[in-house]
């Protein structure tokens, strides 16, 4: 830590970060094996089946994003509120009782690959409900640790500081913990358990998640770009807005063929893909801003990655996910790599990209304040090149994925309407095969760009550091 003091939220921070980077490489590796047992079925079989090796890909795409928010909000924590985390002491054994916690689940899952379905194994083995797997005992671990986590925030912000920030912060951590309750029940009703099941999948993730991410947005551009603080205050304020009007109401695009009524096709069709806006228009204004008054970056890494974020959420969340939700569209791209098309791209571009902008900001302050713009040693080119094959080979994989998914649409759901024999087509045609070819060429190229990430995190302002004055902050 180049004998820099971390306060105590920074100390914590370090060790969410940690466990982050080592699920993100979990789930490069996990995704790399899904694919190529796509493209052979019989590669590992009856080792790590498929079903495992994706739900691992995907279960730890969603954990090392939490684990990324939650060391991003303790980062900033003491900085924001001038006040010691309060109750740092049970902060810090939910990190380990949470770590320990999904160490157990991983191995459960990779052990334990088949069984009835039971009580008993809903409780301790798989819930096999997609995306949220975890058993019903890790279920209850999460709420209490995001619940310790909540306490943490709320109580430090309430003894210090209080700002724009800080109260919208404090009222997500509110829902990111109550709604993910939503998927702790069982209900042999399929409909009525999907309709629970996606306010998880939807509430929790795409709406929780957005507004946590447009905090951490905006504390991280008043560090990069020392941004007046009423700018991304007011944005921020606005996202908060959109995602009330908007955000809640797009849920009903997820309900179109699970049972529930048919104006859902109405409410879900037209509120969706608004989110994403208000954090575009935040940067966009914080670079004209600076630009304006001849403000120059000092972490150029972190700054191109939350401007990467921007436009990654716009187009990802936005315009992907926008391009296959209308009911008209959807009845032919449901189920299809379209979505999965849709979902590399959204998950990457909107969550990924800000947390690695965090991890250059933290390390940044680990290595004394070291000066990551015009001033490296090596011209940066780590972090370049890994900025560059990252986001090209999430993109690549999106293009290929979308590729697929359309062949499906028009094969599965157009010509032999969602038969089984239109299923079987789909899957050999040789535009659908090489999609998926494809896919794994530029997943390879992603795995070079994270390995190249760490190594670039690990080294840079290592060497002949210079060190920034402290800034000031318009408050």
């Amino acid at each position: 830590m180049e004998n820099v003091q971390l306060n105590g939220g920074q100390q914590l921070a370090v060790k969410y970060f940690v466990v982050a980077v080592l699920l993100f490489v979990a789930q490069i590796l996990f995704g790399l094996l899904s694919g190529m047992q796509y493209l052979a079925p019989d590669f590992l079989l009856g080792v790590l089946n498929f079903n495992m090796t994706r739900t691992v890909h995907i279960n730890a795409m969603v954990v090392w994003m939490l684990y990324g928010f939650i060391g991003s909000v303790y980062w900033l924590l003491e900085e924001e509120s001038g006040h010691p985390v309060v109750g740092l002491k049970w902060g810090n054994l939910a990190f380990w009782v949470l770590t320990a916690a999904v160490t157990v689940v991983v191995l459960v899952y990779l052990f334990v690959q088949t069984g009835p379905g039971n009580d008993f194994t809903r409780w301790f083995i798989n819930e096999g409900r997609e995306y949220i797997e975890a058993p019903r005992w890790a279920d209850i671990g999460i709420v209490v640790c995001f619940s310790v986590f909540f306490y943490n925030v709320a109580a430090t912000f309430a003894k210090g500081r209080w700002s724009g920030i800080a109260g919208v912060l404090t009222l997500d951590l509110i829902a990111l913990a109550g709604l993910y309750m939503a998927g702790m029940f069982y209900t042999t009703n399929i409909s009525l358990d999907q309709y629970w099941w996606w306010w998880v999948i939807h509430l929790w993730v795409e709406a929780t998640w957005e507004v946590l991410v447009g905090c951490i947005m905006a504390w991280g551009l008043m560090k990069t770009l020392q941004v007046e603080r009423k700018i991304v205050t007011t944005w921020l304020y606005i996202e908060v807005a959109l995602m009330f009007g908007s955000g809640i109401l797009g849920l009903g695009h997820h309900y179109f063929w699970i049972g529930t009524p048919e104006y859902w096709l109405s409410i879900g069709g037209f509120f969706s893909a608004l989110e994403p806006i208000p954090l575009v228009a935040m940067v966009v204004h914080a670079v004209y801003d600076s630009g304006v008054r001849h403000m120059k970056s000092n972490n150029r890494p972190a700054l191109a990655w939350l401007i990467a974020h921007a436009f990654g959420n716009f187009f990802g969340a936005g315009v992907w996910g926008f391009m296959h939700t209308l009911p008209q569209i959807n009845l032919y791209t449901h189920g299809t790599q379209w979505a999965a098309s849709h979902g590399h791209l959204a998950f990457f571009g909107a969550y990924a990209t800000i947390i690695i902008a965090m991890f250059y900001i933290a390390v940044q302050h680990m290595r004394g304040q070291a000066d990551l713009g015009s001033h490296l040693p090596d011209r940066g080119w780590k972090w370049k090149w890994a900025l560059g094959l990252l986001n090209v080979g999430v993109v690549g994989m999106t293009v290929a994925l979308l590729i697929s998914g359309y062949e499906q649409s028009f094969i599965e759901r157009a010509m032999d309407g969602s038969t089984w024999y239109g299923y079987f087509a789909a899957q050999i045609h040789p535009w659908f095969v090489q999609g998926m070819q494809w896919r794994m060429v530029f997943g390879v190229v992603t795995t070079v760009g994270i390995g190249l990430l760490i190594w670039d995190l690990l080294t840079i302002g290592r060497a002949r550091p210079v060190t920034l004055p402290a800034a000031t902050e318009s408050r």
